[in-house]
């Protein structure tokens, strides 16, 4: 390459052009470089004046097969682009055309690679993807290998995105007694330690568990999931699948099984809700996933490196968080992300169960300080949580902050009171706790100001509040349980 004053001269191997920028390979480390300020010499030079939009998905099949094709469909659409898909001759490969609606023009190909969450981490460390599609978060091993390869930070907010939520739910057949299980209980049932129905008030029969194999996404997730904080295994008895529809069919022919399955795809199964003694019962509602209320969500990722794409590929990308995709991901049987207010009134059981189980460092006051508080307010669906043992967000709450960050830059909530409620568990004295509590809602609060660059932030108030362990979502006596409790809610007037 070289400058059109022909002053500087740049050579190496090209890696891309995304249309206005190369990327290439040289002595001095991978460069970009602007495509209007220099001239391209050699084979491997692009046509820009029929440049097409290029990029390689891989990973898992359950996202590339049905969601992110609805919503490339549903973005051809809007931006004025027919969308055809090529199958590769495997059946693990397709090829996504976009064609100009009134030209014919290509303009785009996008690149499909099916296989599992491993093996599109390793395609992209091995320079053959450039997007993967994952069903479970990144391994820190995997963080450290694409930092070692120069592909950036996967763990940052911008190179990771959640895509769309699910969660994973425990199965049984319609005629099973059985109606719920606490956390303890499921996770016992998976360790092999309790192996009979009648332990969970059913019949005397033995429970057959059902998983999806280690090496696909939803069952790493459920390995993630399921033991959180804990150092027991799966019980080696338990029958692994390759596939979930493999799963909810074998559970469905055994009135005895219990499966870990998926929200998106149980058929005729039955859910069974998750309850303990210190919170009330749950099940895998649109808004209990949203909120992470319920423990066992399931976020389906994109990750990509620290480079640019082409124009159509950033404006599919930023198409993906619109409200009118939301819609879309909901249609494809996913939990969307859009915000979602609930009322005072639709939380009754909420603040019933505070009452019942505030701890003895709760005092009447503290509870009649908090109704009087959030009386006037609705809580948003949006909830950031935090890794177990550390003061990070969880993935699904970083993608949160990017998400409300986004709707303060769309000026949604201009006129409006944003308030950053902390809530802790109840390990250890109640006034530390609500210390602790009112730090996080503040650090929350900081993260979301902090993204939203272009926000006029005059235009709304923004306030912390704290209330500690007033208001428990579950038992403290399991990491789950205080997973659940120490949280950030967002309330808005």
């Amino acid at each position: 390459m070289t400058s059109r004053d022909g002053a500087v001269e740049i050579s190496g191997n090209l890696l891309g052009f995304d249309g206005e920028f190369y990327r290439v390979d040289t002595i001095y480390g991978e460069l970009t470089v602007d495509g209007s300020g220099v001239l391209c010499e050699g084979p491997g030079c692009p046509d820009l004046t029929n440049f097409v939009a290029e990029v390689r998905f891989s990973g898992a099949p359950a996202v590339g097969r049905l969601l992110l094709p609805a919503l490339m469909a549903a973005f051809g659409q809007k931006e004025g682009y027919d969308v055809t898909r090529v199958d590769g001759a495997d059946g693990h490969r397709a090829i996504y055309r976009f064609e100009d609606r009134q030209t014919g023009a290509l303009r785009g190909r996008f690149h499909f690679h099916l296989t599992n969450s491993d093996e599109g981490f390793a395609d992209l460390l091995a320079n053959e993807a450039d997007i993967v599609m994952s069903l479970r978060e990144l391994r820190p091993d995997e963080a450290r290998l694409a930092e070692d390869a120069g592909i950036g930070d996967l763990t940052d907010r911008r190179r990771s995105r959640v895509l769309a939520l699910d969660a994973l739910v425990p199965l049984v057949t319609p005629d099973n007694p059985v109606r719920s299980i606490t956390t303890t209980q499921l996770a016992s049932v998976l360790a092999g330690e309790i192996d009979n129905w009648q332990d969970l008030g059913g019949p005397d029969a033995p429970i057959a568990v059902h998983l999806l194999a280690a090496e696909t996404g939803l069952g790493q997730a459920t390995e993630d999931r399921m033991l959180l904080g804990e150092t027991r295994a799966f019980a080696p008895e338990a029958r692994r699948h390759p596939s979930l529809t493999t799963l909810v069919h074998s559970v469905t022919r055994d009135p005895f099984a219990l499966g870990i399955g998926s929200r998106t795809d149980k058929a005729t199964l039955r859910e069974l809700a998750l309850t303990g003694e210190c919170g009330f019962e749950t099940t895998a509602t649109r808004r209990a996933v949203k909120t992470e209320d319920y423990p066992l969500t399931a976020p389906v990722f994109l990750y990509s490196p620290a480079r640019r794409f082409p124009r159509l590929v950033r404006e599919f990308l930023a198409y993906t968080r619109s409200p009118a995709a939301q819609l879309v991901i909901r249609r494809a049987g996913y939990v969307d992300q859009l915000p979602e207010e609930i009322a005072i009134d639709a939380q009754g059981d909420r603040f019933a169960n505070a009452v019942l189980r505030a701890g003895e460092d709760v005092s009447l006051e503290d509870l009649q300080q908090m109704v009087r508080v959030l009386t006037p307010l609705k809580r948003l669906t949006t909830t950031f949580r935090f890794e177990p043992g550390s003061a990070r967000l969880d993935a699904q709450s970083r993608s949160n902050v990017t998400q409300l960050a986004q709707a303060l830059e769309r000026g949604l909530y201009d006129t409006r009171r944003l308030v950053f409620v902390g809530f802790s568990d109840g390990d250890g004295p109640a006034g530390p706790n609500r210390q602790i509590a009112r730090k996080r809602a503040a650090a929350v609060r900081e993260a979301v100001v902090a993204a939203a660059e272009t926000a006029n932030l005059s235009r709304l108030r923004i306030e912390t509040q704290a209330f500690g362990e007033a208001m428990p979502m579950a038992c403290d006596d399991s990491e789950w349980g205080r997973r659940a409790n120490r949280r950030v809610e967002v309330w808005v007037r």
